[in-house]
């Protein structure tokens, strides 16, 4: 170390003449939480002696300390040993002063051909590579737990809404599929963002590549990067990956959320839809009666923690001039925090569902009342030949009939409803009662039982569920 670097104290020091203010390094320190990034910066580390090793810029002994020496850092890291200093700002100088302290000059020539700006750009890429798949791993359970409900179910019949209000019958096996489909579009959305994840940004250094003899090649093959980021300029100032994952951590999260309204409605008096288990409810500090269903709505609540990490970082790097700026260093509490909360509330959803009950009987007791049939009549007089318009209007006088009335379409006669249209016959019964009319919902991706099925065998067999 030079002398000017033993005055400021610092690595990079060389052209400072005096240490750096205690409250400069307070705020600009990132070792609080950047630490998290250890082992993928130790691996990064490893990979880059190894190709320094391999193009002559170290000896093999200088090779064997450097690993060794990492592999020691590495161990006291995961055992709580290991002193983060906040003085040396983040996970890459705590690694590298440490390292030096123990090797000596061989562990100076690590940072050889490389600088922070590329390192972390490696560090976030590889730990979000592992996230990824973690991340995967928690959606399907979250997609078992909607696969096993939607089997014992089957054949539940329950309100379809909108608006919030009832307006045809469906089987709750297809309500719950929704959601499958929904988190398995999340995990397609992940994996296509992976592929831009996966791309090898080491050696591009601070912003302009390096002139000593490098092999980018070799350390892609060593980390298992089937990419190399092609200009150094956009490498180290590229965030877009994170933003992407951020946006679909806040998909995942909005999912959940629009999960949890459902179940928060569902779980009241005025539904009485599904009974959540009680040690994945709380009660009232006042109240002795209440059973709150406290797990939906943080995870309701939670959604607006995720976007606002998202959009935190859209507003970091809206304006940032190419290349590096140390606003980037924002990066990593959202892509922490966004994270820890979304895996959080996958792993709380699965077991939150596989441990509530769903009262088919009130479901399906909600299904009558609200002329939720109407629809089937107008199709019935479609296929009659009668313009669907002109079905509609029918339907509506019908509708308005009944509730001058006071009383269901199932209990008007055959000659009430063909006072309506002469096209209506006996078998106009089949279509107005709700398991008739859930079942002629036969389309493609329709609630017919037979399709429900199907859907469901389909959802089994992706996730290699065996019946």
């Amino acid at each position: 170390m030079t002398d000017k670097q033993k005055k400021s104290g610092k690595l990079w020091g060389g052209r400072f003449a005096e240490q750096t203010a205690a409250s400069v390094e307070a705020f600009t320190e990132s070792i609080s939480y950047d630490w998290r990034l250890y082992r993928h910066d130790i691996l990064g580390s490893k990979a880059h002696a190894r190709m320094l090793a391999k193009q002559g810029m170290i000896n093999d002994d200088e090779l064997t300390s450097i690993i060794q020496g990492l592999d020691e850092i590495e161990k006291e890291i995961t055992e709580g040993s290991f002193q983060f200093r906040p003085e040396l700002e983040d996970i890459h100088m705590n690694i590298e002063k440490v390292l030096t302290d123990k090797i000596g000059a061989a562990g100076e020539k690590l940072h050889t051909a490389r600088s922070r700006n590329d390192q972390v750009a490696l560090d976030i890429r590889l730990f979000l590579r592992d996230e990824s798949k973690m991340l995967d791993h928690l959606l399907q359970e979250v997609q078992r737990s909607f696969i096993y409900q939607a089997r014992t179910c089957l054949g539940a019949v329950m309100p379809g809404y909108t608006h919030l209000q009832r307006a045809q019958p469906v089987l709750l096996s297809h309500h719950l599929l929704a959601y499958y489909e929904m988190f398995g579009r999340d995990r397609e959305r992940l994996a296509d963002c992976a592929k831009r994840i996966n791309v090898m940004p080491l050696g591009s250094a601070a912003l302009a590549g390096t002139g000593l003899p490098i092999d980018r090649e070799f350390v892609a093959l060593e980390l298992d990067f089937p990419a190399i980021s092609a200009n150094s300029m956009d490498t180290t100032a590229d965030r877009d990956f994170a933003l992407e994952f951020l946006f679909c951590l806040t998909t995942i999260q909005l999912h959940l959320s629009r999960m949890a309204e459902e179940l928060v409605l569902w779980s009241s008096k005025e539904f009485e839809f599904i009974n959540i288990g009680d040690k994945y409810c709380t009660g009232s500090s006042i109240m002795p009666q209440k059973k709150n269903p406290d797990i939906p709505e943080l995870i309701r609540g939670k959604a607006g923690r995720v976007t606002g990490s998202l959009v935190s970082l859209l507003m970091t790097v809206k304006g940032l001039p190419l290349t590096y700026n140390r606003d980037l260093q924002e990066d990593k509490e959202q892509i922490f925090d966004a994270l820890d909360t979304v895996k959080a509330s996958l792993s709380i959803t699965a077991e939150l569902l596989a441990n509530s009950s769903f009262n088919t009987k009130q479901m399906r007791a909600a299904t009558y009342g609200g002329f939720m049939t109407a629809t089937d009549i107008a199709d019935y007089l479609v296929k009659k030949n009668m313009p669907f318009r002109q079905a509609h209007s029918v339907v509506g006088g019908i509708v308005a009939h009944c509730q001058q009335r006071n009383i269901e379409l199932t209990e008007l006669t055959l000659q009430e409803l063909q006072g309506f249209s002469q096209l209506i016959k006996e078998d106009i019964f089949d279509v107005l009662s709700v398991q008739g009319s859930v079942n002629s919902r036969l389309s493609q991706g329709g609630t017919a039982e037979k399709r429900v099925t199907e859907a469901l065998q389909r959802a089994e067999q992706q996730l290699e569920i065996v019946q």
